[in-house]
């Protein structure tokens, strides 16, 4: 069989079925490797969580080839997936060559997997003459089908960076949509770790996120219902060490976001060389906890300079990468609308608490940062939002004539929020209100963006429904940002 040429037959100690029923993955590329992932899953909606597999470790032998067949094998070797992290295999290969297409599989027994296509880094720095990054967040089963995963697969990424919301922890009697929901959680809400692993594993199930997977690296991290809606430090120890653990399991994570006990490190950067550097922030862990509730509020509090959105430490860290950094661009992926979202037209203000909206001493301590630190391009990627959004950052929102220091591209909803509408821009009061945004519409869809030395291009993909599967993928807008020019601008 061509797929198992490179790889060695072994058939462990208990029989088990199909194991590869949650596909594979691979993730966090640098110059010399990336990590591949898959998870050995027969009975995958099991009840205590554990896939139905045995209790015994299983050797999972991986191959990394430099031709789709795998006739090329460059590495290979063994890895024990063990029952105390529901037998998930998180392989950290190395000694690649950089900037390299590559595909990888794993065999347990006599089963293969699919194969997933990777991509190393390139050489640290040289100037690579492009990076395509698939956007994408927020992917909840229950409002519609994951066809944006699909149709952001098939467009062959160099890279797929994920804002979060990857599952929805809700049961399947949370009904949010007006008609009903268009599928159905297995179970009651995720508060255990057999829960969790359960909800992850229902989401692989899918093939559209299956797909997008094997397509190509991911970076990715959580936002809030990976855990609950809207959760900050408050939440029980118990369940958030259950959520962390589950969401690891489950994701091409290197070994540093291995989680201990109620805490995981998910921060950390990607480098593709000097023309971008991507910092991945996490806006859950370390903020401080709401004062005024996490939806829209005129609460005076937020400007509170003590407070913070990603804890100093990890403020401290990307200021660092600031000031360190040589990239033509900074590219900073983190979960909530950064910019200000002000739906007061008036002289109040009314903004979202659960965003930067309200944590606005620690935002401007963070564009402060990246103004004096001198650094060439700074665009932050941004997930939450179900709404597609495009606008430039400034220092003084209250300033009209403020100069753009950095724009915001926040991308929609895989398909969370159901189908979506179209808005009429001429009559669009939160543009009206906030002269800094340019763009704003309510479909499902993802984000394209392709960075080069010149400029970052953004194609604002659309799906029209997801209520039923099938849907093409349209751009219903694209920006541009010119490389030390301000200000994003919309192509005609």
């Amino acid at each position: 069989m061509g797929l198992a040429s490179g790889l060695p037959s072994l058939v462990p100690s208990a029989a088990f079925g199909e194991p590869f029923t949650l596909g594979v993955a691979c993730g966090d590329p640098d110059p010399g490797g990336f990590v591949a992932w898959t998870r050995l899953a027969p009975q995958p909606l099991a009840e205590d969580g554990f896939g139905g597999m045995p209790a015994d470790p299983v050797p999972v032998h991986w191959q990394v080839s430099s031709d789709p067949a795998g006739r090329n094998v460059v590495r290979h070797g063994v890895y024990v997936a063990s029952r105390a992290w529901a037998h998930s295999v998180h392989v950290e290969v190395t000694g690649l060559r950089p900037g390299r297409e590559y595909w990888y599989r794993f065999k347990a027994g006599p089963y293969v997997s699919p194969a997933g296509r990777a991509l190393t880094a390139p050489v640290p720095g040289t100037m690579p003459r492009s990076l395509r990054v698939a956007v994408c967040s927020c992917a909840n089963y229950q409002h519609g089908h994951f066809t944006a995963y699909a149709r952001m697969a098939r467009e062959r990424p160099d890279l797929i960076v994920h804002l979060g919301d990857y599952i929805y922890e809700q049961g399947s009697d949370h009904v949010a949509l007006p008609g009903g929901n268009v599928r159905a959680h297995e179970g009651p809400e995720a508060v255990t770790l057999a829960g969790y692993r359960r909800r992850h594993a229902l989401y692989k199930t899918d093939p559209d996120l299956r797909e997008a997977h094997a397509a190509a690296p991911w970076a990715a991290i959580l936002d809030d219902h990976e855990v609950v809606n809207n959760w900050t430090s408050l939440i029980p120890a118990q369940r958030r060490e259950a959520a962390f653990r589950a969401y690891y399991e489950h994701m091409p994570l290197r070994s540093p976001a291995r989680p201990g006990s109620t805490a995981v490190q998910l921060y950390r950067r990607l480098r593709w060389g000097r023309l971008a550097t991507l910092h991945m922030l996490d806006t859950r862990q370390y903020r401080d906890p709401h004062l005024c509730g996490a939806g829209y509020s005129s609460c005076p509090t937020p400007a509170d300079p003590a407070r913070t959105m990603i804890g100093l430490d990890q403020e401290n860290w990307l200021l660092r990468g600031f000031r360190r950094s040589q990239a033509r661009w900074e590219l900073v992926g983190q979960q909530v609308f950064f910019g200000q979202r002000d739906r007061d037209p008036g002289q109040g203000r009314l903004v979202r608490q659960d965003a930067w909206d309200g944590y606005t001493g620690s935002r401007q301590r963070v564009t402060e940062g990246w103004v004096k630190a001198g650094v060439r391009n700074v665009v932050v990627l941004t997930g939450d939002v179900h709404a597609h959004w495009a606008g430039d950052l400034v220092l003084d929102y209250d300033d009209p004539g403020s100069r753009p220091v950095g724009a915001e591209l926040a991308v929609t909803s895989i398909a969370s929020g159901g189908d979506g509408h179209d808005d009429d821009p001429a009559t669009d009061p939160l543009l009206a209100a906030n002269p800094h945004l340019k763009f704003h519409l309510r479909r499902r869809g993802y984000l394209m963006v392709l960075v080069t030395p010149g400029a970052l291009t953004a194609d604002f993909m659309t799906v029209p429904y997801v209520s039923t599967p099938g849907a093409a993928a349209l751009t219903a807008a694209t920006f541009t940002l010119s490389d030390l020019v301000d200000g994003l601008h919309r192509q005609a």
